[in-house]
């Protein structure tokens, strides 16, 4: 079952209780790895996100080969890391390994993007659990990478790895606008719906959204994704941003004694 094609196995599809384990699990995983790395360095923190860079790499590079082999290699909607949420690999490598104005890029749209990305991809698994069972790597690789996307972005915030400013909306913008535009460039050649704004997605809310726009949907999606995730989080910021201690003293400040009050 682990490593079945497509319609070998009854999918576990959304909303069922497979799919409501796979998000108590995965949000359990995120509560207790931010518990043990929430008082992190940000040199910590840094390497804490190379760590996961990597590893979604090497997990998203098994993923295209395990599709490539089951699927149609035609279909490129099935294995080409264009999505909003494939914006994880190329932020954390950004955010990783470039530096300056490059790596503010990744950087915010880690602390933004990632965890609206990865809390709406949890509540519509739309391509996983429609096709795949609960146990399958797909829908285990799914959770994993989305669990790790929301995970990064609480991270950043409580531990204040950067300070979002409401003008990094332009470093957000730039990183998922170009990603829209090598989409849409794509989808016009090989009929495909990268980063969905292309065409009609049944049964998710991007279906809405098409039936609301009609021929503006492709501007519409496109801008609402270069702009309400960040925005979103950046008006709770001061929720899951707040200082996690009080700050120490300095063992200086400790020894010395308390001067006594002058008495009126």
């Amino acid at each position: 079952m682990l490593f079945a094609g497509p319609g070998e196995y009854q999918p576990c599809e959304m909303f069922s209780t497979g799919h409501f384990e796979l998000m108590i699990i995965t949000i359990f995983g995120i509560i207790v790895a931010l518990k043990n790395t929430m008082n992190k360095t940000k040199q910590e923190v840094k390497k804490i996100i190379k760590e996961c860079t990597i590893t979604m790499w090497i997990l998203e590079v098994i993923m295209i080969a395990f599709k490539l082999s089951t699927g149609d290699v035609k279909n490129l909607n099935n294995y080409v890391p264009l999505y909003y949420c494939s914006l994880l690999l190329y932020a954390g490598m950004l955010s990783s390994f470039a530096k300056n104005k490059l790596k503010r890029i990744g950087d915010v749209f880690l602390a933004t993007g990632g965890i609206i990305g990865g809390i709406v991809f949890m509540i519509f698994p739309t391509t996983s659990l429609p096709e795949y069972p609960m146990l399958h790597i797909v829908s285990l690789h799914s959770f994993l990478f989305h669990g790790t996307m929301v995970y990064l972005g609480l991270l950043i915030n409580v531990t204040h790895y950067i300070n979002l400013e409401l003008s990094d909306i332009k470093y957000y913008a730039i990183l998922v606008g170009v990603v829209c535009v090598v989409a849409y460039a794509i989808n016009k050649i090989f009929d495909s719906n990268l980063m969905f704004i292309s065409k009609n997605f049944p049964g998710t809310p991007v279906e809405i959204l098409y039936n609301a726009t009609g021929k503006f949907f492709t501007p519409v999606i496109s801008i609402a994704q270069m702009t309400l995730p960040f925005y979103i989080v950046y008006g709770i910021k001061p929720l899951i941003g707040q200082k996690r201690n009080r700050p120490q003293m300095s063992l200086r400040a400790k020894m010395e004694p308390t001067p006594n009050c002058p008495k009126k």
